[in-house]
Parts: structure tokens; sequence; C-alpha cells
């Protein structure tokens, strides 16, 4: 399909690391593997509207808060009505600039993620950004740089399965060439760091899949 060999070829080019899908399917098992930051949906799909995939996609735990973009050649008001109420966070109509498309997925990022030194709270944990301090009530959980780095990236995307894969991308780096087994290690570090206070259970294996930070 050009125009998504265009959009491709135009993000890659800003920066993004681009996993395209063609269809419906393709798409559902990609978001589960690789737990993207954001989804550009055509609403036109050979499979199922890109309006039916926005929609099922909102219907799972992790994808809940998942940035979603649509992209149609509807531009009658109802139209982007239906978008947006059917789970899109925003609406580009075609034809598009690749600079206007680039501004928006930026923008939409920037509302998606949590302020710099805005604190991160689930349950009775809370990290700060701006102290470096994670704490359990009054209680203060000491934690390594990795360990840290690793709990800050999970609770910033609660319920959202990772990989080790993707943890070693997104936590130590694209640039850095280490064993997957590493974030085996210091998962188990974390955890006995939350183990002191009782909240180990907020890290969570998910068998052959992968880790993810859930309350439940």
């Amino acid at each position: 399909m050009p125009i998504r060999q265009m959009i491709g070829f135009n993000l890659s080019r800003a920066g993004f690391a681009v996993i395209e899908a063609a269809d419906c399917a393709t798409a559902r098992e990609l978001i589960a593997n690789e737990a993207p930051d954001l989804v550009l949906v055509d609403w036109m799909l050979p499979d199922a509207s890109g309006l039916e995939l926005t929609r099922a996609l909102r219907r799972e735990e992790p994808n809940r808060n998942l940035p979603i973009i649509m992209l149609t050649a509807r531009a009658e008001e109802r139209d982007k009505v239906s978008g947006l109420e059917g789970g899109a966070d925003d609406y580009i109509t075609k034809p598009f600039s690749p600079r206007e498309l680039v501004a928006r997925i930026k923008a939409l990022l920037r509302r998606a993620a949590p302020a710099a030194d805005e604190p991160l709270r689930a349950g009775e944990l809370q990290l700060d950004p701006v102290s470096h301090r994670v704490t359990a009530g009054a209680a203060e959980i000491g934690l390594g740089p990795t360990e840290y780095r690793l709990l800050k990236y999970l609770m910033s995307n609660p319920e959202r399965v990772f990989s080790r894969g993707q943890l070693l991308d997104r936590v130590w780096g694209q640039n850095v060439y280490v064993e997957e087994r590493t974030v085996d290690v210091h998962i188990r570090r974390l955890r006995q760091s939350l183990e002191e206070v009782g909240l180990q259970r907020y890290v969570q294996t998910v068998r052959g899949a992968g880790y993810r930070f859930s309350t439940r």
C-alpha cells in the first residue's frame, strides 16, 4: 500500500521506530507483541474497519490508554465524531502533509506521557522523579539506578506486558548490547526491594510473554 509505505518512510526519517501492518489481524498481533507507544489506524482496512479495530483495542486492558490516531478520507463532522467516540485520541483527514502528521504524533505523545516531574502513584507506591525517591507510605525504598529506571518505566505503562527485549530497548537503550536474561536479574532485585514493604506483587511475570506492573 503506497500510503502506508510513504507514512512509514517519513516517520522513520523523523526518528520514529515504525512497525507496519496491512490488516487488523496483523495489527492486533503486532500490538500485543511489540507494545507500541502510539498506533496510527487507517479507517479503511481489508479485513475490518479501523473504527472496529480501535474499539476492539479499547476493550483490552493493556490498550485502554494506548494513544491512537485515526487516518481517513472521511471529512464530514459525523465521521470525525464517530472516530473519536470509537476511542481514537486524534483524527487526521487525507490528504495531509508529513509535517502535520509528525506534529500531531509528537503532541499526542506529550499529552499521553506523564509530566517529567509529576510523581507516579500506584496503590501504596509512589515514585518521585524530582527527588528520585521511591516510597510506600512513610517507608523509603532503596533502589539501584537500573531498578529505579525499570520501575519508572513499568509504572508509566501499567497493565501493559513487555518482553525482555522491549525492556532492554526502552530501559537500557537500543545501543546497549546485553543478554536478555539481564532483565530477569534486575526484575528479581526490584522485587526484593519491594518485598521489604510487601509490594513485590506489583511486578508480575506473564508466562511466555514478559513482565507487567499491576496493583491487581
